[in-house]
């Protein structure tokens, strides 16, 4: 752990969101292949990834199923007939057959790959076995694959590479079998002459160009209906972040108005003191000069500061109970009275992480982790301090959210009472600790200012911390922040370690009701 590293990747969440178009302006220069570029999505920032793990289980359902159509398609096509000329054992024809479909099992977790492992199998299958990959449940699954990868490639240049390749494959492998599997020396007996023919076209050659206006259909249409469906995914995708523009848009006027309504008032209650005031010191300076004169003019002008007096005193409670039924700024149109909420709410703390984790983070699968030796420890912990470490936690998880394409993400809190020698004196009472990790990349496309960051290294620089922040050598990244304890109070319960601990200088083992976790 080093103090305060340089993190080049991380985004804070208030940096500007990603920007979802794709790149028209620079494209439209580019002719037909800028548009076609553009269309497939190759600059878009946008990354589609499924929405948590239903998802991945729905894939293996259907794999699941593929695989069991595919062994009731080749008992079907046995008792047709159709694998008479096969020479292959029976169990290896159900083997390949049901093998083949396992790669749609991950399609939507690793598309490419699963395109690569069906087109792999269906070329394999086809040079030896080729009476299985024309069973429709494999010709279903080959325009499935096909569909997927380009519905849900995340890196849409290496889409286009892929996808390219396996359809330029396809259509090289159909030129061979034209030309050596069916053989034209069938056609040239069958048909001999121009009048054998049964129609105008070589019937070899319109056997051939309808294979091929078959196949194109098949691929094209696979490539068509999945970049349809990507697109569609983008548009909503925008369609959402414009919305969640406009409501905070609005929210923004509602506290223009809220304070210009609050200037007013203000105004209001310095014209109503002002205007009181003033009559007040003009009849107590009118009352002392007469009140040896004249006693009845000086008991006038005392009734009328008397009088002047309530009335201000009854408008500014007016103002001043106007202004407090006005919502704060950003609130949710709760008074900030007694009975309000408002600005009236308490600081969150360590006890607000687990419902910090498990919020709503578009999808993201969260896990809270707390562990505390001795049990009870996270309750010693200062105020200020707890809300340093939620605050750092909220940053870390807004930017997994925003910036980052994992998957997953685990928030784990830890309280220990125990001297740290690695660090010096500075946690020789002990340390609180939150560190998240995430199994995600940086998104592409995506920019911060750095101030959030810059807003973790000032609070730890505050309480004279230690953090780290960085990617992780086995993939994802880290946000760690240690703070040290205080010296604990008069009646705290020292920490004893256990013997092993004594003996090789290990921590004290964290018993099993010291640790609490609450998946999100």
């Amino acid at each position: 752990m080093s103090d305060a590293p340089s993190p080049p990747d991380v985004q804070p969440p208030g940096a500007r969101q990603p920007d979802l178009s794709r790149a028209a302006t620079s494209r439209s220069a580019e002719g037909v292949s800028g548009r076609v570029l553009d269309w497939f999505g190759v600059d878009a920032d946008w990354e589609r990834v499924p929405a948590g793990r239903d998802a991945y289980r729905r894939d293996l359902r259907l794999g699941a199923g593929f695989a069991v159509l595919a062994a009731v398609s080749i008992e079907l096509g046995r008792s047709m007939g159709i694998f008479e000329d096969v020479t292959e054992p029976l169990w290896l024809v159900y083997l390949l057959g049901v093998v083949s479909t396992v790669p749609l099992a991950w399609r939507r977790r690793y598309p490419l790959v699963s395109l690569v492992l069906v087109y792999g199998s269906f070329l394999g299958i086809g040079l030896t076995i080729p009476a299985i990959t024309v069973l429709m449940p494999m010709q279903v699954m080959y325009f499935v694959a096909l569909f997927t990868a380009v519905a849900w490639a995340r890196d849409r240049r290496a889409m286009l590479v892929v996808v390219s390749a396996c359809v330029l494959v396809m259509f090289t492998w159909l030129i061979w079998m034209f030309a050596v599997q069916q053989g034209i020396e069938t056609l040239l007996e069958e048909f001999p002459t121009r009048a054998d023919w049964p129609g105008l076209i070589d019937p070899y050659l319109a056997n051939s160009a309808y294979q091929f206006i078959v196949n194109i259909a098949f691929f094209g249409g696979a490539v068509v209906a999945g970049q349809m469906q990507w697109n569609a995914a983008l548009r909503r995708r925008q369609l959402t972040d414009q919305s969640v523009t406009i409501e905070k848009q609005a929210a923004a006027l509602t506290d223009q108005a809220i304070v210009a309504e609050r200037v007013r008032i203000a105004r209001e209650l310095h014209d109503v003191v002002a205007h009181h005031v003033s009559v007040i010191g003009i009849q107590a300076a009118a009352a002392r000069r007469v009140l040896d004169r004249d006693p009845a003019r000086a008991a006038e002008a005392l009734l009328t500061i008397e009088r002047e007096s309530r009335e201000g005193v009854a408008q500014m409670r007016n103002l001043v109970g106007t202004l407090r039924s006005v919502p704060d700024a950003g609130g949710k149109g709760s008074p900030s009275g007694p009975d309000g909420a408002g600005s009236r709410a308490p600081e969150p703390g360590l006890a607000d992480l687990p419902a910090l984790t498990a919020a709503d983070h578009d999808g993201l699968d969260t896990t809270f982790r707390q562990v505390e030796e001795p049990v009870g420890a996270a309750a010693d912990v200062p105020d200020p301090m707890g809300l340093s470490l939620y605050r750092t936690a909220q940053e870390a998880m807004a930017n997994v959210r925003k910036h980052s394409t994992a998957r997953s993400a685990t928030v784990t809190l830890r309280v220990v009472r125990r001297p740290e020698t690695q660090a010096g004196q500075r946690f020789e009472h002990g340390f609180a600790e939150v560190e998240v990790l995430d199994d995600g990349r940086p998104r592409h496309g995506t920019s911060g200012s750095g101030l959030g960051l810059l807003g973790i290294r000032e609070r730890v620089a505050t309480h004279q911390g230690m953090v780290e922040i960085g990617p992780r050598a086995t993939g994802g990244y880290r946000v760690r922040v240690r703070l040290p304890l205080p010296a604990p109070g008069p009646g705290a319960v020292p920490v004893v370690p256990t013997a092993a601990a004594r003996q090789t200088g290990a921590p004290a083992e964290v018993s099993s009701a010291a640790r609490t976790e609450v998946v999100g």
